[in-house]
C-alpha cells in the first residue's frame, strides 16, 4: 500500500509538473540604461519554462523588432545562436546611442505542443528605458496579441502592482487567462507543489487584469487566447494559440547603511 501511494503521489507530481506554462522569452541585460557606459544591451531570447528553468529548442525567430519613438525597424539580423537553459536559443547585441523608450519584441515560427495538440506562437516583448528618456512606454506596437502596460514597465519595486491592458487584433480581450512566471535564473525560489509554479488572473471586462509582484527580479506575463486560425500537423488542422507576452524587471529597494 504504502509503495501504491508513492507511485500515484509521484505520478501527480510528474503530471502536474509537465503542465508548466509556456513561455517565449526576450529579457535584456538591464531593463534601465542610466549612462552610456550601460549602452550596450544584451538581449537573451527563448523559448522556455521559466520557473522550473527548463528550456525548449527554439527555432530562428520569424521577426525581431525594435519599436522607438512611433517607428519599428526589423533587426533580426543581429541574432545569433545560443544555448539557454541547454537549449538552442538566440542572443542580440543592441548599442543604445539616443535617450528615450525601446520597444523589443519577437515573432517566432509556430511551436506544436503534443500535450495540448495545439500550435503555440508567442508574441513577445520587453521593454527598455534609456539616457533620461520614458515616454511612449504605454503605447502598443501592433503585434497581433499584446500586452500593453498601464504600469510603467520598469524601474519599479517588488511588492507594486502591475496593471496591463491585453489587445488581441487591436482591440481589448475581457475575460481571457493570464498566466504569470518568475524567471528563477538562479535557481533560489522554490514552489511550494507544483501549483505555484506558474500563477493566473484573468482579464475584466475591458480586458484589464492586475498582479501583485511578491519579489525582485524578472517577471513574464502570458495573456492566451485562440487565433481562430489552423495550421496543419501531420495533415490535420490543428488550432493555434496565441500568446501576448511581456517581459517586466522589478527591484529590491537598497538600504542605506547606518540610518
Amino acid at each position: 500500500m504504502w509503495k501504491k501511494s508513492c507511485l500515484i503521489l509521484a505520478l501527480f507530481f510528474f503530471f502536474v509538473g509537465r503542465s508548466e506554462a509556456h513561455f517565449g522569452m526576450i529579457i535584456p541585460s538591464t531593463p534601465t540604461v542610466a549612462d552610456k557606459k550601460e549602452a550596450s544591451l544584451t538581449l537573451d531570447i527563448a523559448f522556455a519554462h521559466p520557473m522550473e528553468r527548463e528550456g525548449m529548442d527554439m527555432a530562428r525567430p520569424r521577426a525581431f523588432t525594435l519599436t522607438r519613438g512611433g517607428q519599428t525597424q526589423d533587426i533580426s539580423g543581429l541574432l545569433k545562436p545560443a544555448s539557454i537553459m541547454n537549449h538552442k536559443a538566440w542572443r542580440a547585441q543592441y548599442s543604445v546611442s539616443r535617450p528615450g523608450v525601446y520597444q523589443f519584441a519577437v515573432t517566432p515560427e509556430p511551436y506544436f505542443e503534443p500535450a495540448e495538440d495545439v500550435w503555440i506562437i508567442h508574441y513577445a516583448k520587453t521593454v527598455v528605458a534609456a539616457l533620461g528618456g520614458e515616454e511612449g512606454w504605454s503605447e502598443p506596437i501592433g503585434l497581433p496579441s499584446e500586452i500593453v502596460p498601464l504600469t510603467r514597465p520598469f524601474a519599479n519595486y517588488a511588492g507594486n502592482v502591475f496593471r496591463g491592458l491585453v489587445l488581441v487584433d487591436g482591440k481589448p480581450a475581457p475575460n481571457i487567462d493570464v498566466e504569470v512566471e518568475y524567471y528563477n535564473v538562479q535557481g533560489k525560489r522554490s514552489a511550494p507543489n507544483p501549483y505555484f509554479v506558474t500563477q493566473a488572473v484573468r482579464t475584466d471586462a475591458s480586458g484589464v487584469f492586475a498582479f501583485g509582484i511578491p519579489w525582485d527580479g524578472w517577471w513574464g506575463f502570458a495573456a492566451l487566447s485562440e487565433s481562430g486560425n489552423k495550421l496543419d500537423h501531420k495533415g490535420e488542422p490543428k488550432p493555434v494559440e496565441i500568446g501576448a507576452v511581456l517581459w517586466t524587471h522589478w527591484a529590491a529597494p537598497k538600504t542605506v547603511l547606518g540610518k
